[in-house]
């Protein structure tokens, strides 16, 4: 049997950021062009200028933005939102056009996914400030695309070399966790991580341990009760849905417990906790995954890295992890949508 061959959307990212160079440097790769079809959200001539400093020969085809995303028979298109123009003094740093140009590349790549024309998103990095100075609201990738697919319940994932850590809490000021770290947001990521390692990760029986938020996850009580109150009354409800769920562990070594294979998965109660250890592990390595979403959404673990775009020094090991990961993640999800429905047992009433 042949393996289906996705097609892949590619968000450029922030254009003065290094999106355009590690999306040409991953996809220089004949051997990923091999794997899937490619459709590039972004500005050809900053594709071409990455190429040019990199010393790599265009591979690709250009079409006009304007016209809808379809399915093409070359293995990468970049559609050209030539309209945006990064002016010389807005490289190397956040900017009203870049946060236009981004934002626009994002939305009209989840609509190709809502549509069916590309079969997984993959998202180059964003500047946070350029969306605010274009008068965005959101505060990364990951709530964008939750609003858009009409998303209530979706989690961060971060896999890494060994690890793969999912956040209770995202992104949030460190003294706001209080506010919103509640039984519900250790529960339902605890649900999705188990559905995607079972169903993204061809883990049947995942093991998942939890972090507390406390040192020592409390102590019993000596540092605090939210261990007591709020983590292990949502690891209860968990398991009540067949999830092996474990802890709450001290952070400071729970990980390390992972590593050497005791768990598949960690839930983390906010975001440094869980992304120390992975960046740590794997940093050019690591992939950002929102799970929850009804389409698929990868994207490389690291910023716009302002300060060497236009040096040929960003590495493109994250941007090829996360292109991977959406491939297959996207061969398995055609797969599963593809096989059989099991037979009606037999012997039961029947309808005349």
């Amino acid at each position: 049997m042949v393996e289906y061959r996705p097609t892949i959307a590619i968000t450029m990212g922030d254009p003065a950021g290094i999106g355009a160079e590690v999306i040409v440097k991953a996809l220089s790769d004949p051997l990923l062009r091999s794997r899937a079809r490619f459709i590039i959200f972004g500005m050809n001539e900053m594709l071409h200028y990455a190429a040019d400093l990199a010393e790599i020969n265009v591979f690709w085809w250009r079409d006009q933005c304007n016209n809808a995303p379809r399915h093409y028979d070359m293995d990468v298109v970049v559609l050209d939102y030539d309209q945006y123009s990064i002016l010389s003094n807005a490289v190397h740093m956040p900017s009203q056009i870049g946060g236009e140009a981004s934002m626009r590349f994002c939305l009209d790549a989840i609509e190709a996914a809502k549509a069916g024309t590309v079969d997984a998103v993959v998202t180059a990095p964003i500047a946070k400030e350029s969306w605010k100075l274009a008068g965005y609201k959101y505060p990364g990738h990951t709530e964008l695309f939750a609003e858009k697919t009409g998303t209530r319940n979706y989690a961060m994932m971060f896999a890494g070399g060994p690890l793969k850590v999912v956040l209770a809490t995202i992104h949030v000021p460190l003294m706001a966790i209080w506010n919103v770290l509640n039984i519900g947001a250790v529960f339902h990521p605890l649900e999705l991580l188990h559905k995607t390692l079972v169903e993204s990760f061809d883990i049947p029986k995942p093991r998942i341990a939890v972090c507390g938020v406390n040192p020592h996850a409390s102590e019993n009580g000596q540092f605090g009760d939210e261990e007591a109150r709020i983590i292990e009354p949502a690891m209860i409800m968990a398991r009540e849905q067949g999830v092996d769920a474990h802890g709450p562990f001290p952070a400071d070594t729970v990980f390390l417990r992972a590593l050497r294979g005791e768990f598949d998965a960690v839930l983390a109660m906010y975001h440094d906790q869980g992304l120390i250890p992975v960046k740590l592990l794997a940093f050019d390595k690591s992939v950002n995954m929102t799970i929850g979403l009804p389409i698929i959404r990868t994207s490389p673990d690291h910023g716009t890295a302002f300060d060497i775009v236009g040096r040929n020094k960003a590495n493109p090991g994250s941007m090829r992890a996360a292109l991977d990961m959406a491939i297959d993640i996207a061969i398995k999800r055609h797969l599963r949508i593809q096989q059989p429905a099991p037979p009606a047992p037999s012997g039961g009433p029947t309808t005349p």
